[in-house]
């Protein structure tokens, strides 16, 4: 499979992965790169070394956005020889570092009914954990660029990364937004992601031009448009707890979808009801 980058802005590249619509980010400083994700298996990964290098014969430090597989199987292959810097928010850090057997098994689970043969390449990847933990924001300069590593809160997982080059103006979303499918919820939490979303809006400029995790990259109205999607959901799944209807109920009068919708009701009535004690 042949794949390679399409400059979006000022030294920032976008490369959209086919399997799985994942996009991968390059930013190219003066003698230094920065790799946002990194793809889901060793084959992908060795494609995506070889288009960065289409790109730029600098050395690049990595970003995964959260611990999926699709953002960062590829650590090994890319951030190990040479090793290089991986950047994560703790939590991110922590699952692949203490959970690599968990974090396996749940990526070749889900693969498995409609993907056997990647499920089967995720089973046996090695995976790397990230070497440099994120809490809130560090800023990073690449190559003299300054470029902003943001966690906004939890929302699409607990350890959402996001990432801001200001001089270009090009926002990194990860699963934050999502443009060819409706939000992935399964790992989620919907009461809060409408906050982790608004905190990721505030960071942009004028004119942010949107990478999501999956799909065609964006303006900040379509970010704003699932913002305001995820904050109807969640007042949906309060109001519906609260009445005590069922969460198929809910889901069916919610954004999204009634399939993608039930996940996130679920998920918002158990994250209520641990709240209620």
């Amino acid at each position: 499979m042949t794949v390679g980058f399409v400059e979006i802005a000022d030294r920032v590249f976008v490369l959209r992965y086919p399997v799985l619509d994942v996009n991968v980010t390059l930013l190219v400083g003066d003698g230094a790169a920065l790799l946002v994700d990194t793809l889901s298996t060793v084959r992908q990964a060795t494609e995506l070394a070889g288009a960065v290098r289409a790109v730029t014969p600098h050395p690049w430090a990595v970003v995964n956005t959260h611990h999926h597989f699709d953002h960062c199987f590829g650590n090994r292959t890319l951030a190990a020889d040479p090793a290089c810097p991986v950047y994560a928010h703790e939590v991110t850090a922590r699952l692949l570092r203490d959970q690599p057997d968990e974090v396996r098994r749940q990526a070749h689970a889900e693969m498995l009914p409609e993907h056997p043969v990647l499920a089967a390449e995720l089973a046996t990847t090695r995976l790397l954990a990230p070497t440099v933990a994120v809490h809130t924001r560090t800023t990073l300069d690449v190559g003299g660029r300054s470029v902003l590593l943001r966690h906004p809160g939890r929302g699409h997982t607990a350890g959402d990364l996001v990432v801001y080059a200001p001089d270009a103006d090009v926002l990194v979303a990860g699963d934050l937004v999502e443009e060819s499918g409706p939000p992935a919820f399964e790992e989620s939490f919907p009461l809060d992601w409408p906050a982790a979303l608004a905190t990721l809006i505030g960071l942009s400029g004028p004119a942010t031009v949107v990478v999501p995790g999956r799909g065609s990259v964006v303006d900040l109205s379509f970010a704003r448009a699932q913002h305001a999607e995820l904050t109807e959901l969640a007042g949906l799944i309060r109001a519906g707890y609260a009445a005590g209807r069922p969460p198929g109920e809910v889901a069916a009068a919610a954004p999204f979808g009634p399939e993608s919708a039930l996940v996130a009701v679920r998920r918002g009535y158990a994250q209520l009801a641990a709240a209620a004690g």
